[in-house]
């Protein structure tokens, strides 16, 4: 059943620079336009990426047992190196090939911070005063100077490659698009390794958008914290993302039919909360189905590429004329010819609709400057059996993230 959606109060437009006033605070819906960071695409850039992906669910799958007490149904024990998860650790998202981020306020007085905006994570970290080095150039969160912050009195320790980032769990405001979460869980940290330094990544920060179940903190991520006391009209946000400038946006409370096609609108009930995973029908290139019907995916703003297990890599990928591999011990990459790659961008079916991929999004860019082969927005892992929907895929359609009726809705662009 699909909701009507009427918002007669302005929206508010959020600045996107750290020198920006105060937010107001609204009544109704939000739209927050979204920046986009392009980091150059290698194999070497790819391959962290998915060794990121990876890590990143292994992490969410740990939590989802601490918090829910059993297994989640997608985890599986890891074939590469174990990390170590003692109490209080917390695994820290690196960012991903595109970045999508916006503002967010914090504390009393209010402070302006960048954020990723990730739906395949559900908390929030920062860097605080007490980082030094590595967080030059980032907006620093300083607790002291904050009337309204909580020390939690725990500490955690986000571990990252091979670096680690340590800090403490606070609470304090979050303002977002003019809509106050108070009490809200902070990770503040302390140190962050070198990935994380304003020359690699351009936010300040991550907020998650999943469900509390997969918080590493154990606590209510900040879109729920906003349901619960923020005052939102409805439990759905929307998101646009483009490669064009100052086309993406974050609609917070509600969703922008300005922006789709509304008689394309597609929704997909969740199977399991946690993630935003929903059954994904089929796979297709070219007009002909690959893998398997019927497989779990998982939607994430926060992963560049589309994710799968290498068995339906490898399927996806047989018999394209020219196509090569990039394979490691845990992941595999693909490339194509420049000259026919966009003839094999992927269509993937949700609810009975069949969204495809543009080459555009879908041909990543050359293997290497002057090669005539570009890398493919596809690609495997051996720690995943199922679908991580990305950027990949999502900057192809108008996505809706609907906590109340449990469901994903895909559209068309207008």
């Amino acid at each position: 059943m699909k909701l009507a959606h009427t918002f007669t109060s302005l929206l508010a437009l959020v600045s996107l620079v750290a020198s920006s006033p105060t937010q107001q605070l609204n009544t109704h819906a939000l739209r927050l336009p979204l920046e986009r960071r392009n980091n150059q695409i290698t194999v070497e850039s790819l391959r962290a990426h998915l060794a990121q992906v990876s890590a990143k669910y292994r992490q969410g799958f740990a939590a989802y047992q601490a918090n829910e007490g059993h297994a989640h149904p997608l985890s599986k024990p890891s074939s590469s190196k174990k990390v170590k998860r003692d109490a209080g650790d917390v695994f820290l998202i690196a960012q991903g090939i595109e970045l999508w981020y916006a503002s967010i306020d914090v504390g009393s007085p209010a402070v302006t911070f960048t954020v990723s905006i990730d739906t395949g994570s559900a908390d929030l970290f920062l860097p605080s005063t007490a980082c030094v080095t590595t967080c030059d150039g980032h907006t620093k969160y300083d607790p002291s100077n904050s009337s309204t912050a909580i020390d939690l009195k725990k500490s955690f320790v986000l571990t990252y490659g091979q670096g680690e980032v340590a800090g403490e769990e606070y609470t304090d405001n979050v303002v977002i698009g003019g809509y106050k979460a108070e009490g809200q869980t902070i990770g503040a940290a302390s140190n962050y390794s070198s990935d994380f330094s304003s020359e690699n990544f351009v936010p300040d920060g991550l907020v998650g958008f999943a469900f509390e179940s997969i918080s590493e903190y154990g606590a209510s991520p900040l879109f729920q914290t906003l349901l619960q006391r923020g005052g939102l009209r409805e439990a759905v946000f929307g998101v646009k993302l483009s490669a064009t400038s100052n086309a993406s946006e974050l609609f917070v409370g509600g969703i922008n039919t300005t922006l789709y096609q509304q008689n394309t609108l597609t929704y997909i009930p969740i199977t399991k909360e946690g993630y935003w995973q929903v059954t994904l029908d089929q796979v297709s290139r070219a007009g002909v189905s690959v893998g398997t019907s019927g497989a779990t995916s998982i939607i994430d703003t926060g992963t560049t590429l589309i994710v799968t297990d290498m068995d339906s890599a490898a399927s996806y990928f047989d018999g394209i004329p020219g196509v090569e591999s990039y394979d490691d011990e845990s992941e595999v990459l693909y490339s194509i010819p420049c000259d026919t790659i966009d003839n094999y961008a992927p269509t993937l079916t949700f609810g009975g609709h069949p969204f495809t991929v543009s080459g555009e999004t879908f041909n990543l860019g050359p293997v290497e400057q002057g090669s005539s082969d570009c890398l493919a927005g596809v690609a495997g892992s051996n720690e995943v059996d199922f679908w991580v929907v990305g950027d990949v895929f999502l900057q192809n359609v108008y996505s809706i993230y609907d906590m109340d009726g449990s469901r994903v809705g895909f559209a068309e662009l207008a």
